[in-house]
C-alpha cells in the first residue's frame, strides 16, 4: 500500500517531466523518422539549450526570451550537423558526435563553471504562482499548452506541400530529387528544427529543475528514442498525426515507467540498463507488428 501511495504521489512529477521529454522526443523523431537521418547531436543541443537559457536568466533576461534564444541556438547546432554531413561528407552519426563533443567545451565556456543554479532567478514557472499547492498543476498546464501548440504546428506543417517534401526526402530521396525537391535544403531545415526542439527541451528542464549542468545531455538520445519507439508501437506510424502523437505518448509512458522502476526498489543507476532492455523489447514487438516497414532506426 505504501509503495502504491508513493507511486501515486510521483505521477504528477513524472507527468510534468514527460511533457518536457516530449519536446526532445519530437526533436529526435524528425531526423530519424521524417528524414531517415541518424542524428546524435541531441546529446549536445539539449545541454546547449539549457546552458544558454541558464546564463541568460542569471543575467536578468526574460525567461521567455531566454527560451527563444536557446531554441535558436539549437537550430544553429542542427544546421552545423547537417552542413558537416552534406558538404564535408561526414557520416551523420559521426557529425552529431563531433558537434556534441565540441559543445561540451562550448557549454563550459558559456557558463564559466560546470553548473549554474537558478533558484533565485525568475523562470516561466515561478513567475506564474507562489503557491506550492498549485505550482505543479500550473507547470503541467503551461507545458501542455506549449506542447499542444508546437505539436499542432508540426502536424500542420507535415500536412502541407513542404511537409510532404520533407517526408519524401527521407522516404525516397531519389524519387524526391527527380520531382525537383531540393534535398539539401530540406535536410538542413529538418535537422535544424529537430535540434531547436532539443534545445527547447533543455531550456525547459533547466527552468523546471532550477539549475543547468554541463553533463545533463548524457543519455538523452536513448531516452528520446525509447519514447519514440514505445509511442509508435502503441499509436502506430501510418498517419501524419500518429507520427506527431507517438513521441508524446511514448514520452509519457516512458517517464511513468521510470517511477515504477524506483518504486520496485531499483536504483537510478539501473535506468540505462532497464531502458536498453525496454528498447530491445520494443524493437522486437515493432518488427512483428511492422515486418515490411523501414523503421528508420
Amino acid at each position: 500500500m505504501i509503495e502504491l501511495e508513493i507511486l501515486w504521489e510521483m505521477i504528477p512529477v513524472g507527468f510534468m517531466q514527460s511533457l518536457i521529454l516530449a519536446y526532445l522526443a519530437l526533436g529526435i523523431m524528425i531526423p530519424f523518422r521524417a528524414l531517415n537521418f541518424a542524428d546524435l547531436s541531441a546529446e549536445g543541443s539539449y545541454p546547449f539549450g539549457a546552458c544558454l537559457c541558464a546564463v541568460l536568466l542569471s543575467h536578468g533576461f526574460n525567461p521567455w526570451v531566454a527560451i527563444l534564444i536557446a531554441l535558436m541556438g539549437g537550430v544553429l547546432v542542427g544546421f552545423a550537423t547537417a552542413l558537416l554531413h552534406l558538404y564535408l561528407k561526414i557520416n551523420s552519426l559521426l557529425a552529431g558526435i563531433i558537434l556534441a563533443t565540441m559543445l561540451y567545451s562550448v557549454n563550459l565556456r558559456i557558463m564559466g563553471k560546470p553548473n549554474i543554479p537558478l533558484f533565485n532567478d525568475p523562470t516561466i514557472f515561478n513567475s506564474i504562482s507562489s503557491s506550492i499547492e498549485s505550482e505543479m498543476s500550473l507547470k503541467i498546464g503551461l507545458l501542455m499548452l506549449l506542447l499542444l501548440l508546437i505539436a499542432g504546428l508540426i502536424y500542420g506543417f507535415l500536412k502541407t506541400e513542404k511537409g510532404l517534401r520533407l517526408r519524401a526526402t527521407g522516404l525516397n530521396p531519389m524519387m524526391a530529387q527527380a520531382q525537383g525537391v531540393p534535398l539539401k535544403l530540406y535536410i538542413l531545415l529538418g535537422v535544424g528544427l529537430a535540434n531547436g526542439l532539443n534545445a527547447l527541451s533543455g531550456a525547459l528542464i533547466a527552468q523546471s529543475q532550477g539549475f543547468s549542468e554541463v553533463n545533463m545531455g548524457m543519455g538523452v538520445v536513448i531516452n528520446g528514442l525509447a519514447a519514440v519507439m514505445i509511442g509508435e508501437v502503441i499509436v502506430g506510424l501510418n498517419k501524419p498525426y500518429k507520427i506527431v502523437l507517438a513521441p508524446i505518448m511514448g514520452a509519457i509512458i516512458f517517464q511513468q515507467l521510470q517511477g515504477v522502476i524506483l518504486v520496485m526498489g531499483l536504483q537510478p543507476s539501473d535506468f540505462k540498463l532497464v531502458t536498453g532492455i525496454l528498447i530491445i523489447f520494443t524493437l522486437g514487438i515493432r518488427q512483428i507488428k511492422y515486418p515490411k516497414v523501414n523503421l528508420g532506426f
